[in-house]
């Protein structure tokens, strides 16, 4: 099974979400208790990878090759380096609890949804497993499908024009992302000889390509993961996405869609084009910090629920792609741990205001208050999760945050550490907005009569909300744990930097 397992994990929940298209509408029970089965299964074989990876090797793990479209020498090829493992875990465990949130909330089509969830999971844990072009472009399209039906279905009043935003948005960077592949593929066949759609194999042909085309490729290639990111100027799709898909929606999109677009950026961008990455980088950097700026701040003035932690992502996201720029082991690691500290914090944010939600029908902020007076349990859970966002020492978001700030001010890439020092302002806004809403929220006096009659966090939200508690506590106090998963992998993608600084360095020193 082990030879097999990222197979396993990528087609059980594809293959199982059939069966649920044959269920009767009235076995609603069943219908939510076979998916929860599904995922939790897939979750429990995800340890597999966990408990079996080698942290010493630089190498891809648990590979598996076969044959797919000869004539282009394509394969059906999945590895893990210690940075896919991190998100494919965080995938597996964020799926349960997606599906738990949804338990009361989806009243209506049960089974479509939940089949929709199952073959998001199996897309989901593809892309960060493939190793092969067309076989990771193949999962990158395939998400958008389930995603656009979720919101579209079941999201909420104004859906469609989310839901046509978001297709519009992600198809326009998938089309610049498949030239950029037919592109390199002749480009590396120029080199070596032969057409290939391995990963690996490109990557040692890649480093090779004269820069104007590196810059081309990186060009076509990073557009499309950043508009998944999303980095500004190209965010404008994820707070009307937010705002308008159900609460299971909001939660993958932020805790692991979002991932995609950063996966992409290290497993391509970096690694295929580290020449073009280097040369690129006080352009991206410089929106990348716009981004941490312009997120915070909007985030400050929101009225939505929602849209607030919306717009926090982005600022957050932000600093992931700041880390990833920096090209030191300490942002990259940094950069890495906050893909997974992120999903966490707000994705929780997310449940949270979904629960809220359910309660009173609104996410308006001004319609609540002293909500801690009626929800005193409900009222600390928001505060540890708020704090974490925040970036709280002994809480995940820090490590996270320290890492990428103190890498990105040592780093030789941004060459200024005025990135850093600016960027460094986000966290102050981030408590401003985060603690100013708890405040509005759950602070001050309990006018509305509405909010009197609101209940308590209930023992089965309390159920799905109390695993990522811990998580957010165990990477804060133990960071170790999955810092040491990611180290050898961020060293080998720091290798590839390297070799191109040299090459770089020695064809400047050749033309003068």
């Amino acid at each position: 099974m082990q030879q097999h397992i990222l197979s396993i994990l990528i087609f059980i929940p594809v293959l199982f979400s059939i069966p649920l298209l044959f269920f009767k509408k009235e076995w609603e029970k069943q219908i939510k208790s076979y998916t929860l089965f599904v995922s939790l299964a897939v979750f429990i074989l995800s340890l597999v990878l966990y408990f079996t990876f080698n942290t010493e090797l630089q190498d891809f793990q648990f590979v598996e090759k076969t044959v797919w479209i000869p004539s282009v020498n394509s394969y059906y090829y999945v590895g893990i380096d210690g940075i896919s493992l991190l998100l494919i875990l965080l995938t597996t465990f964020i799926m349960p609890i997606s599906i738990l949130a949804s338990w009361n909330t989806i009243k209506f089509r049960q089974k479509e949804f939940y089949f929709l969830m199952l073959l998001l999971e199996g897309s989901l844990i593809g892309v960060f497993a493939a190793l092969d072009m067309i076989l990771f472009y193949v999962f990158w399209e395939f998400i958008l499908i389930p995603m656009y039906f979720m919101i579209g279905i079941w999201g909420s009043e104004n859906r469609i024009y989310a839901t046509v935003k978001f297709f519009i948005f992600t198809m326009f960077g998938s089309v610049l992302l498949l030239v950029g592949i037919i592109w390199l593929a002749f480009q590396v066949q120029a080199i070596s000889g032969i057409i290939t759609m391995e990963i690996p194999r490109i990557m040692t042909f890649s480093v090779y390509l004269p820069l104007d085309k590196q810059i081309y490729l990186f060009i076509l290639f990073s557009l499309g993961f950043l508009i998944k990111v999303p980095l500004f100027p190209f965010h404008t799709w994820l707070p009307d996405a937010h705002v308008q898909a159900p609460t299971a929606g909001s939660v993958i999109l932020a805790a692991l869609l979002l991932k995609m677009g950063t996966y992409g950026l290290i497993r391509f961008s970096l690694s295929l084009f580290p020449s073009a990455f280097i040369k690129l980088t006080p352009y991206v950097a410089v929106l990348a910090v716009i981004g941490i700026i312009y997120g915070a701040l909007l985030s400050i003035v929101q009225k939505d629920m929602k849209k607030l932690i919306a717009y926090s992502s982005v600022s957050h996201l932000g600093f992931i792609v700041l880390g990833t720029f920096a090209l030191t082991q300490e942002a990259m690691q940094g950069s890495v741990i906050q893909m997974i500290n992120h999903g966490l914090s707000t994705g929780a944010l997310f449940l949270i205001v979904g629960m809220i939600y359910e309660r009173r029908h609104t996410k308006e902020i001004a319609q609540f208050g002293g909500l801690m007076k009626v929800m005193p349990v409900f009222s600390v859970v928001f505060l540890i999760v708020s704090l974490s966002s925040i970036g709280l020492p002994g809480l995940n978001g820090f490590i996270g945050e320290f890492l990428i700030l103190i890498g990105s001010y040592n780093s030789q890439n941004l060459h200024s550490s005025l990135y850093t020092i600016l960027s460094s302002t986000a966290v102050i806004f981030s408590a401003v907005y985060l603690l100013w809403l708890y405040q509005r929220v759950m602070l001050g006096p309990l006018e509305k009569e509405e909010n009197k009659a609101v209940k308590d966090i209930s023992k089965f939200e309390m159920s799905y909300m109390l695993p990522v508690l811990f998580f957010i506590v165990w990477i804060g106090v133990q960071p170790n744990t999955f810092l040491k998963l990611s180290e050898s992998s961020v060293k080998k993608v720091l290798m590839n930097y390297e070799k191109a600084k040299t090459l770089m360095e020695t064809q400047g020193n050749e033309k003068k």
